[in-house]
């Protein structure tokens, strides 16, 4: 199928955009029996009694008077058919020189062991238990253990600061923590047990014991009658069968920072998720059992409990757990040359990544003798993904390059090409369509709906599908207050975008990323989208600063490609023209600087937010999730040039 946006679509994509909205259309009119059927690629305990439970509306639930196990699902059964000597975890890290495979079988029986000392340690179903792990395959045991018990687990970045892991831990209140020694970043050795000595202590809730993995690279001391080795648990654990939970029960929490300080943790449950998982699994990314998917992210974030592991899992694929950065660990070649050995069919990546990667090899050399024709599709999520790094995918790959969007509230993608059954034309900037069971629509702040191409708050009517936050872990008045209130009946995602009349969706930034030019409310997104559309940079910040005579006006800060000659004069000339061309004068956009890195979250979202209070000379505080800190000092330095911010760190 074609990926180019402009000119007359095909027959064939005709017929595929009429499928899209067929699909689309039944599962909003008819969810029940949607998502009814969708249900049958899962194995149940006990058939659901409804499939949409509206009892207690907003806080609607799926598939009630059901049970299953989540790990039975990803795990026992595809042994059970007979495919237990497929590899299901790839395990890849060149950051520590070690790769190997481990089979249906062999995580079969590491996590029915895991779990079976989980259980002799007194966790039962409900318990919470805390995994604070790197990349290893560990880390997936950990989680599918928990899913085995029934016990809720809430998996916190590797290397989050100890403060935020007391909260967590206050919070949830684990039973139990699953750890380890450390994790292994480009910049050295991340020591987690003096962080999680740390948390513990700065913590209320007392945890009963933490289970710790010493990696090689970095021996951990264990305290006497809390902490035990994770191989001499192992090593005389009994293994102990899937237990059966309610559909409707609890099966992760995972924490996403909240405005008050006060991190919010989002409630997975166990069908609807399995659900939705399933369904995408082959109707957005085009995996079938046996195939190989990759998501280069995190078993940190959501897109890691999605794709790194459930996902792929529930479909008997294979899926990769890498341990590495897409430039650095060695090259920016890393990503190509594993997609290549593996077979890789689908590959899920951030943007962020696809311009790291842009801007330390522009003209793809380390594509050049790399065998691609494994890979089907390459889709981006994380960052909205501007049209000049979909571009110079598409170019370098000779794929189809995929933008979607969804968030960690929602579990799986809101908008997407249904690359397994309906895809359609690719527009540059836009993620394409609602995806089935998402009723997405586009309001202004009275709540009425805007006309195509006009911008809005981007909003889903209730319910929202499968997989979905069911509510907030242990308050439920933060989660209407977050996401009910402002649009009664109406889920708020917290963006701001427009919808075309097609029906294609354009997410340009998040509701407080718009900025008021002398009335004129402008998204943050589009001038970083012009802004990469110059030759010479790789990627693009923009924020709203305050202005005496306009209210806000925007300012940019651009990282530029490696071996680019321009002069500050020249480009500073040439970006505030391409604006000016493609926004107008209305944009006022006078301010822009060159920086060697933007700030970043360690999954790649920039910290705009706090650059503009930096900017205004407001208090702020260091965002837990910041990759690399010295980056805000590099922003600060910046913007003093530029008249703004104090000169103080």
């Amino acid at each position: 199928m074609s990926t180019v946006s402009g000119g007359r679509m095909s027959f064939g994509e005709d017929h595929m955009k009429d499928l899209h909205n067929q699909l689309h259309q039944e599962s909003i009119d008819n969810p029940n029996a949607f998502w009814g059927e969708a249900a049958g690629a899962l194995a149940w305990d006990k058939t659901f009694d409804r499939v949409l439970d509206d009892s207690q509306a907003p806080m609607y639930r799926w598939f009630s008077g059901g049970q299953l196990n989540t790990c039975y699902n990803a795990v026992d059964r595809h042994v059970e058919a007979g495919r237990g000597e497929q590899v299901a975890i790839q395990y890849v890290s060149p950051i520590t020189g070690s790769e190997y495979g481990i089979t249906y079988n062999e995580l079969q029986a590491q996590v029915s062991r895991l779990a079976g000392y989980m259980a002799s340690q007194g966790v039962v179903k409900g318990d919470r238990v805390i995994i604070y792990m790197p990349m290893v395959p560990e880390t997936a045991y950990a989680m599918l253990a928990c899913a085995r018990l029934g016990a809720i687990h809430s998996v916190v970045f590797g290397g989050f600061a100890a403060n935020e892991l007391a909260t967590r831990i206050d919070d949830a209140k684990p039973k139990m923590i699953l750890s380890a020694s450390c994790g292994v970043e480009p910049s050295g050795v991340v020591a987690y047990k003096p962080l999680l000595d740390d948390a513990l202590e700065q913590a209320s809730h007392r945890v009963d014991q933490c289970v710790i993995l010493n990696r090689p690279q970095l021996q951990a001391e264990l305290s006497d009658g809390r902490d035990v080795d994770w191989q001499g648990a192992m090593a005389d654990a009994p293994n102990i069968d899937c237990q059966a939970v309610e559909a409707t029960d609890p099966l992760y929490i995972l924490y996403t920072s909240g405005t008050t300080g006060q991190p919010k943790g989002v409630v997975r449950d166990n069908a609807g998720h399995g659900v939705a998982l399933a369904w995408s699994m082959k109707h957005i990314y085009d995996i079938d059992p046996g195939d190989v998917f990759w998501a280069a992210s995190d078993v940190g974030w959501v897109v890691g409990h999605s794709y790194i592991v459930y996902g792929p899992l529930l479909v008997g694929a294979t899926t990769v757990l890498f341990e590495g950065k897409p430039v650095g660990t060695p090259d920016p070649g890393i990503f190509w040359r594993t997609i290549a050995k593996y077979k890789v069919k689908s590959f899920f990546t951030a943007p962020t990544a696809i311009r790291a990667i842009k801007r330390d090899d522009p003209e793809g050399a380390y594509l050049k003798d790399v065998d691609l024709s494994c890979l089907g599709t390459l889709f981006l999520a994380g960052e909205r993904c501007d049209p000049d790094t979909l571009h110079w995918a598409e170019q370098q790959l000779d794929k189809p390059v995929i933008d979607h969007w969804w968030q960690t509230e929602t579990g799986w993608p809101v908008a997407a090409n249904l690359m397994g059954t309906a895809p359609v034309p690719v527009k540059a900037g836009s993620p394409a369509k609602a995806v089935p069971g998402y009723d997405v629509q586009v309001l202004d702040e009275m709540g009425e709906p805007v006309a195509a191409d006009q911008s809005g708050n981007v909003v889903i009517k209730l319910p929202l599908p499968p997989g979905t936050l069911a509510t907030l872990w242990q308050n439920e008045g933060r989660y209407k207050d977050s996401y009910l209130s402002m649009y009664p009946g109406y889920y708020l995602t917290g963006d701001a975008g427009y919808m075309d009349e097609e029906g294609y969706l354009y997410i340009m930034s998040r509701i407080d990323d718009i900025i008021n030019v002398a009335g004129h409310r402008l998204s943050t997104g589009r001038f970083e989208e012009v802004l990469c559309q110059h030759e010479a940079v790789a990627e693009a910040a923009v924020i709203g600063v305050d202005d005496k005579l306009k209210g806000q006006v925007p300012l940019g800060l651009v990282v530029l490609k490696k071996g680019c000659d321009l002069s500050d004069e020249q480009l500073y000339k040439e970006l505030i023209g391409l604006v000016r061309e493609q926004i107008g004068p209305v944009a006022a956009f006078k301010l822009v600087s060159a920086v060697p890195k933007l700030p970043k979250t360690r999954s790649g979202k920039i910290l705009r937010g706090t650059m503009r209070k930096i900017a205004d000379n407001q208090d702020f505080k260091m965002p837990a999730t910041i990759e690399d800190p010295y980056t805000l000092e590099l922003v600060r330095n910046a913007l003093t040039r530029m008249g703004y911010a104090d000169a103080h760190v």
